[in-house]
């Protein structure tokens, strides 16, 4: 089977930007982003018409990715680590490795049980939630979503949302590498947002990450479909000692150190990079 082109083009592009150091950009052709303005975005779901499309949108979610898992389309071998989850009863930082469309609920259906009803609610672009079309931008916008921007009291609207979820218990995942590369195996240089959430809420951060290796069945684009072991690896806490800034250092260094070890533990090789900055 000939494979896309147009796949072939992103993973070319995750090579070239591997080599310069560009850990977080896009690398889809995805629609152009437009500014999320305050008034088109309700992120806690007060209004009524959120809640119903919040509900509908969980439930098309959750059909589409079951039927892709029920057809082989998803492929999900193992997951490890739940017993990490069994002391953490209050808001939660999680962090994950982002390489795929459905890799948030991958990791939401591996930990469902703990969840215990409640959502996972997930951050994500500002150009996801703008300008998708389709169910995939039904998802986007009304699927426990939290949308970043580049408007600044849009911002603030999300930092209070974020404030009030952890206050109250509930869970947020937060892609820490920012943009998706697809099937990456490697775990990337992090940035500070999903740490600066933890510290200043006092809540812990719990690293996940998934790993996977190539089935025997190919893909619509003819390349290998990927099973999916996912890892939930300790949590980690701020220290008293250290400050905001320390803490978020000292996070997202445990964070991006924990990756790295089982990275190289499940793959058995080193983790390296080809950019010319060197390691991480």
């Amino acid at each position: 089977m000939e494979q896309s082109a147009e796949r072939l083009s992103v993973l070319k592009k995750i090579e070239e930007y591997e080599k310069q150091g560009f850990f977080e950009k896009d690398v889809e052709n995805d629609p152009v982003s437009k500014v999320l303005m305050p008034e088109k975005v309700d992120y806690l779901n007060k209004k009524f018409l959120s809640k119903i499309k919040n509900k509908i949108a969980n439930y098309l979610g959750a059909s589409f990715f079951e039927k892709q898992i029920k057809k082989g389309d998803i492929l999900i071998e193992n997951v490890k680590g739940l017993e990490n989850l069994e002391k953490i009863k209050g808001g939660a930082i999680l962090t994950c490795n982002h390489f795929n469309p459905c890799d948030n609920y991958v990791l939401y259906r591996s930990i469902k049980k703990w969840l215990n009803k409640r959502p996972l609610y997930k951050v994500i672009r500002e150009g996801n939630y703008t300008s998708y079309p389709g169910l995939y931008g039904f998802l986007f916008r009304h699927c426990n979503t939290l949308p970043l921007s580049s408007n600044a009291k849009t911002m603030r609207l999300f930092m209070e949302a974020i404030n009030t979820l952890l206050s109250r218990g509930d869970r947020i995942l937060v892609f820490p590498e920012q943009g998706m590369w697809w099937n990456y195996r490697k775990p990337r240089p992090l940035k500070s947002g999903a740490f600066r959430f933890a510290v200043k809420n006092n809540v812990p951060v719990i690293p996940c990450f998934i790993t996977m290796r190539d089935s025997d069945k190919l893909d619509k684009d003819g390349f290998y479909i990927q099973i999916y072991t996912i890892h939930i690896l300790p949590a980690v806490y701020s220290k008293k000692e250290l400050s905001n800034s320390e803490n978020y250092e000292y996070l997202k260094n445990e964070n991006y150190n924990a990756w790295k070890d089982l990275y190289e533990s499940v793959y058995r090789i080193p983790l390296t990079y080809s950019t010319q900055y060197g390691e991480f």
